[in-house]
């Protein structure tokens, strides 16, 4: 039955609003840290929150969804569906790419179909199968061309999309930055640099100006961004810096108007001494510590389970942390997408058996005190990764007798290193790409882009193929406990906790209010007279 989506196309777009009465400052310009240096910022390039940062204040795509979970529409006006499986989208009348030109429906197929091009290698490949689009498995296994992608171009402002079974969460995984349209014109003329100064092209509210590798990357606003008329900053600058303690020192000295994060050393003096400046907000995702499953011996699941069940997450939480992070046992979250996930049964066993149950299966795998387990450990360069590497270092040499030697990469290398299975267990995290369990299951299916532990089990991958197809909540957390009851037994990572969002923010920022998937959006800020 055809039915039509009228009641999200009528929601208002979000954009920056300032109360009545608050008086702006005459200089509408903020810098925010960013944290790393951004691998690149092609959408189809990167995986992480440290370029879609970036890429979400320079590009847009056909929804957003805001902080109440509701799909806005963004370049898409309006949309309607048949039977849940074909929609059909109407682009706003007069879109057009920073430099002028048009912005049309056709530019959105050559995005999705360049995503999904093995040639692109994208570590998002798998975000269109996932979606279940019609043929996007297919081609990304190179058994079809992308033209036969189950998206096409009706006219200049019309898209039809067809996924090859309903999907209930279709329009949420519509807001992800892997899916933004990107500047065919500009990628045919100047290939991988299309991204530097002076060929850039985007089509949000902002735009790249400058670039200083290391340094700094600044963005200012896009006159010809449709809803330009609602955005209130002119110039953002993003700032590459990875030790939280500069970060801090350098918001202190007012060069720094919203942190990326807080350190834990220093989170109390700073409530004490800043308050509010301090916010805390709750945030969809896990910190985990992901094992190599196909190099020895930690392709012997006793093993991984050993060092799951030899971790003292509350401490690492509580105390290492600190700031209201939750122990994890689930590589998703408890509560998440209208479903409440069980953790496994030794989640709440007493320390001490979980201990003994862990000596014995490293027993049994062939690690004794003679003969005790050695792993290397890699993270990303963070004085926080550091103190909980160190910490979980300890745990396990105290509980268990195993020897961990610690490695540390800047964040561009170490993503290299993982695509390229160089290392035995490696810290990485998940923010969800919205609110649905599937975000974080899916990247321990079969193959798909983001498996980078290289787990396979045909149980698991049946049960997440289950879930996508049932039609209400309760079945797809039925299914999501099954995937998630298969994960605590085989243990391709160890989850450790789950985050909140920690950030210093001037008094004088107005419009602050980042999403449970930790996003905040430039165009939403503005700065008050001060």
């Amino acid at each position: 039955m055809l039915s039509c989506l009228s009641f999200w196309a009528a929601l208002p777009a979000t954009a920056a609003t300032v109360p009545p009465g608050v008086e702006l400052a005459a200089k509408q310009e903020i810098v925010r840290n960013n944290g790393s240096e951004p691998a690149s910022l092609d959408p189809h390039k990167v995986e992480s929150d440290v370029e879609f940062n970036i890429i979400s204040d320079f590009f847009e795509g056909l929804v957003s969804i805001d902080n109440d979970g509701h799909v806005r529409p963004r370049l898409a006006a309006r949309w309607e569906n048949k039977d849940n499986r074909v929609w059909t989208f109407h682009l706003r009348p007069g879109l057009k790419w920073s430099n002028g030109d048009p912005l049309t429906a056709g530019d959105v197929v050559y995005s999705w179909r360049r995503l999904v091009d093995p040639k692109t290698a994208s570590p998002y490949e798998s975000y269109l199968a996932n979606m279940h689009l019609l043929n996007a498995r297919q081609i990304i296994e190179g058994k079809k061309g992308t033209e036969t992608l189950g998206i096409q171009a009706v006219d200049d402002v019309t898209l039809t999309i067809t996924l090859e079974q309903p999907t209930a969460y279709f329009l949420a995984m519509l807001a992800h930055p892997s899916l933004v349209p990107v500047p065919q014109k500009a990628v045919a003329q100047f290939a991988d640099k299309w991204t530097q100064p002076g060929h850039f092209v985007s089509n949000g509210p902002f735009t790249l100006s400058e670039w200083v590798v290391n340094e700094r990357l600044t963005g200012v606003r896009n006159k010809r961004y449709w809803d330009d008329g609602h955005t209130q900053i002119n110039k953002v600058t993003y700032l590459p810096i990875g030790s939280e303690t500069a970060d801090v020192n350098r918001y202190k000295a007012g060069e720094i108007d919203i942190t990326y994060t807080v350190p834990q050393t220093l989170f109390p003096s700073l409530q004490q001494e800043l308050g509010n400046q301090v916010h805390i907000s709750p945030k969809l995702a896990t910190y985990y510590y992901e094992f190599n499953t196909r190099k020895a011996p930690f392709n012997d699941s006793r093993v991984r389970q050993a060092l799951n069940l030899g971790l003292d997450k509350d401490i690492i939480a509580g105390k290492v942390l600190g700031q209201g992070q939750i122990p994890a046992w689930l590589i998703s979250q408890e509560k998440i997408g209208g479903v409440t996930l069980q953790k496994p049964d030794y989640a709440g066993w007493p320390r001490e058996k979980r201990i003994t149950e862990a000596k014995k299966l490293l027993a049994q795998a062939g690690f004794t005190a003679g003969h005790p387990l050695t792993l290397g450990l890699l993270y990303n360069t963070s004085e926080s990764h550091q103190r909980i590497a160190i910490a979980a270092s300890s745990m396990w040499r105290k509980n268990l007798g195993v020897e961990v030697k610690l490695h540390n990469q800047e964040w561009k290398t170490m993503l290299d290193t993982m695509h390229g299975g160089g290392f035995d267990l490696v810290r990485y995290a998940w923010v969800a790409d919205y609110d649905d369990a599937s975000t974080f299951l899916n990247n321990f299916r079969t193959g798909d882009s983001e498996n980078t532990s290289l787990y396979a089990n045909p149980d698991y991958d049946r049960t997440l193929a289950l879930a996508a197809r049932s039609g209400t909540a309760a079945q797809r957390g039925r299914y999501y406990q099954q995937a998630e009851d298969i994960l605590a037994r085989d243990v391709p990572a160890i989850p450790v906790y789950h985050y909140v969002s920690v950030q210093l923010v001037k008094p004088y920022i107005g419009g602050f209010s980042p999403s449970p998937l930790g996003v905040y959006y430039t165009k939403d800020l503005y700065v008050v007279k001060h």
